[in-house]
């Protein structure tokens, strides 16, 4: 029994810790952009282009982070690209589309609803019902199930308790 306490303390204690040290870390770490200054678009209008392009695009090593604020080398890349296709000319669609050819709907923080993402899209739906069916089945098996009857020694409590209640 002492082992399970010792380790529940050590394991609240780092989880205590582990936002103050995740903190300090990132406090003397500087912010790793996905772009260098140096590669930034020279037209404000352009630069801007990009990085609300760039928030629309999924890092693919981080997955949860965009590529606009990953510091990840292929999120870095992934910038360049963009912003080198926008310096070619393209559209804000013809530009993702570019990325999207190359490494697929995955690269789109918003997938598009078509045939081949259905899946993606209806899983959360379907494990909702699933889990809700059930519950229901659950309960109304439960619900279902004879109660036993109170045998004579249960009856003889039940009256006693009855009885005091009333007195």
């Amino acid at each position: 029994m002492r082992k399970f306490i010792a380790w529940g303390f050590i394991l609240a204690l780092a989880a205590a810790l582990v936002p103050r040290v995740n903190l300090l870390g990132l406090a003397l770490v500087p912010s790793a952009g996905a772009v260098e200054p140096g590669e930034m678009l020279a037209d404000p209008a352009l630069e801007a282009r990009a990085e609300a392009i760039g928030e629309k695009l999924r890092c693919l090593v981080c997955q949860n982070e965009t590529i606009e604020d990953s510091g990840a080398d292929l999120a870095h890349d992934l910038s360049v690209l963009l912003r080198q296709r926008l310096s070619a000319g393209d559209t804000d669609q013809q530009a993702i589309q570019f990325i999207v050819d190359r490494y697929g709907d995955f690269v789109l923080l918003k997938p598009p609803v078509e045939p081949a993402t259905y899946l993606l899209w209806g899983t959360p739906f379907l494990a909702l019902a699933l889990g809700g069916l059930g519950i229901f089945l659950y309960l109304r098996r439960r619900s279902l199930a004879p109660v036993p009857p109170l045998s004579e020694a249960e009856k003889k409590r039940l009256a006693e308790i009855l009885k005091e209640g009333e007195g």
